[in-house]
C-alpha cells in the first residue's frame, strides 16, 4: 500500500466508503479508489413549490405501476457523464472548463415530454423530463464541456444525447412497466397541469461541477 499523506492525496475524512445501503441499493458504476474522484457537469435546476406539486402527482401515478419509484431530491440537467477525476487534477480541470464557458449567455429551455430512460449498465430506471426546446445551446455547451474532457482523456457525453430533467429513480431495469400506458398518463398528467407551460419554461443561469464532495458554480453571463 502506498504510504498516507501523498501529495494530492485528499484528506482522510474526504475518504468516501462505498456502502450501498447508504444509498437505497444503487450500485456505483466504477469502483471507488482514493485519490480518484466522481466528476460531473450540470446546470441545476431550483425546484419551486409548484414543480414539487407536479412532481408528487407523477411518482403517485407511477407508483401504482412501480411501488419502489422514489423521488428525486434534487434536480439538474447532466452536460456530462459521470467521470473519474484524479485530485490533482481538479484545479486544472476546473480552471480549464471556467474558460471555456465563460462566453456563455443565459438562455431558456423547456422540459416538457416524460421519458422513461435506464443507465448503461442497466442498474436503475429513471422518470425524466425532456428538453422539447433550447436543444441547440445545450450542445453549444456540451461541445465545450467535451473538449475539457479530451484534455484529460476522459469520455464525451454521449453521441445524440437525450437532455432531461430526472424526477424519479428505482433499482434495476423496469422501464418495460413504466413505458405505454404509465408513461401516456404521466405525460396527460404534465400537459393537464395548471400553468405546465409557463413552469416547464426553464431559465438557465449557471453551470456547476461536482466533484467528490466539492462544487464548482460557473454563472452564465
Amino acid at each position: 500500500p502506498a504510504p498516507a499523506g501523498l501529495p494530492g492525496d485528499p484528506d482522510p475524512e474526504e475518504a468516501v466508503s462505498d456502502d450501498s445501503s447508504r444509498h437505497g441499493g444503487r450500485v456505483r458504476g466504477f469502483p471507488h479508489e482514493r485519490g480518484n474522484w466522481a466528476t460531473h457537469v450540470y446546470l441545476p435546476y431550483i425546484a419551486q413549490e409548484e414543480f414539487l406539486e407536479l412532481l408528487e402527482l407523477l411518482v403517485s401515478r407511477a407508483r401504482t405501476y412501480v411501488p419502489s419509484l422514489a423521488a428525486m431530491e434534487e434536480f439538474h440537467l447532466s452536460l456530462s457523464q459521470c467521470v473519474v477525476l484524479r485530485y490533482h487534477w481538479i484545479e486544472p480541470f476546473v480552471r480549464s472548463l471556467r474558460e471555456r464557458l465563460a462566453a456563455f449567455h443565459r438562455f431558456f429551455c423547456v422540459a416538457d415530454q416524460v421519458k422513461v430512460y435506464t443507465n448503461q449498465n442497466k442498474t436503475r430506471t429513471f422518470i425524466g423530463l425532456e428538453v422539447s426546446a433550447g436543444h441547440f445551446q445545450l450542445l453549444e455547451l456540451v461541445s465545450e464541456v467535451d473538449r475539457v474532457l479530451e484534455e484529460f482523456d476522459l469520455p464525451t457525453f454521449y453521441k445524440d444525447p437525450s437532455f432531461h430533467i430526472s424526477l424519479a429513480w428505482c433499482v434495476g431495469d423496469l422501464s418495460g412497466r413504466l413505458e405505454g400506458q404509465c408513461l401516456r398518463e404521466l405525460q396527460d398528467i404534465v400537459d393537464g397541469f395548471e400553468e405546465s407551460a409557463f413552469l416547464l419554461r426553464i431559465q438557465w443561469e449557471q453551470i456547476r461541477c461536482k466533484s467528490g464532495n466539492k462544487y464548482f458554480s460557473f454563472p452564465l453571463r
